[in-house]
């Protein structure tokens, strides 16, 4: 029996009938410390399949619109190799129009070929990073597609927006997107944070979400994780204000590691990336049918 998405029916899963598209990236060719985030895909897609599929926040079942795993980019020679082998995948999945292209890694570093074909098809791009590190190094240890490196073509480019930093080298702070990093200790100062952060992201959105983003106390199973780092539910309002707000054209989540203790981080990845699916639909239906209003009265006018 084909394997598909979260054991969904077969006909929930097909390229034809999803809506969204999902590739993995099972690579972990440059991380420095804990090892193990090839093995992230799996044990997320294990995870999907033991989940829930009524999401009780919005009264919806975000599997009905269907999700299509979309296959793996195996390149490992290089990192750089690894990066075009993302890049061209992400290229063709984005022929298809009206379907939001996910993926789940795998380290960081397989972000940058995503976000490259992403932003090459959409305009004022705005990437918004849930992370513990900037990533910001333009180089590390000998190349530019290095884990540390993940977001520095992304803040050349297009609008980039920090959430949930409290690690970096002191290099990094020349690169810092001015009045757009929201620190992990001025966020835990900060009641209307959220709000804060809701004023800089605008338009398309791609969303990055590293699961060191999050407080080790409920996502420890990642290469580093660090202390003081974002909690479930202020993120969830977070992303979903994002949702509710901006047009988001594309999303990914990384960095899950195996260890002896790695499913809960890994349920916690799922649960994340099926709440996002549950934004997306509540969200672009109300959008759509706000259109249809406007283009009435329009008619009418």
């Amino acid at each position: 029996m084909k394997r598909t998405y979260a054991g969904i029916p077969e006909e929930n899963a097909t390229l034809e009938n999803a809506k969204v598209m999902l590739v993995t990236v099972p690579y972990d060719g440059t991380s420095t410390w804990g090892k193990g985030a090839d093995k992230g895909p799996e044990l997320f897609l294990d995870a999907s399949e033991n989940m829930e599929l009524y999401d009780i926040e919005t009264d919806t079942e975000p599997y009905l619109n269907g999700v299509y795993l979309a296959g793996e980019v195996t390149e490992n020679s290089s990192p750089e190799a690894m990066t075009q082998a993302v890049y061209e995948k992400t290229q063709e999945l984005l022929k298809h129009e009206d379907k939001l292209f996910t993926l789940f890694g795998g380290e960081h570093s397989v972000s940058i070929g995503s976000i490259r074909a992403v932003g090459e098809k959409y305009e004022k791009l705005t990437v918004l990073q849930l992370d513990a590190h900037t990533d910001l190094r333009p180089e590390y240890h000998g190349s530019t597609s290095n884990h540390a490196c993940a977001v520095f073509e992304a803040n050349q480019k297009h609008k980039l927006v920090q959430v949930g930093i409290r690690s970096m080298d002191v290099e990094e702070k020349q690169y810092l997107p001015k009045g757009r990093v929201f620190f992990a200790h001025e966020i835990a100062k900060n009641k209307e944070w959220v709000d804060d952060v809701l004023d800089k992201v605008s338009g398309n959105v791609y969303i990055t979400i590293d699961l060191d983003a999050f407080d080790p106390a409920i996502a420890p199973s990642t290469g580093t994780p660090e202390p003081g780092g974002l909690q479930w539910y202020p993120t969830l309002k977070l992303l979903r204000k994002v949702f509710k707000k901006c047009n988001v054209v594309a999303f990914d989540i990384v960095e899950l590691m195996d260890s002896p203790q790695a499913k809960p981080t890994a349920f916690l990845a799922a649960k994340l990336y099926y709440k996002m699916l549950a934004y997306y639909f509540k969200y672009r239906s109300k959008k759509k049918e706000n259109k249809s209003i406007e283009e009435f009265f329009a008619k009418k006018g």
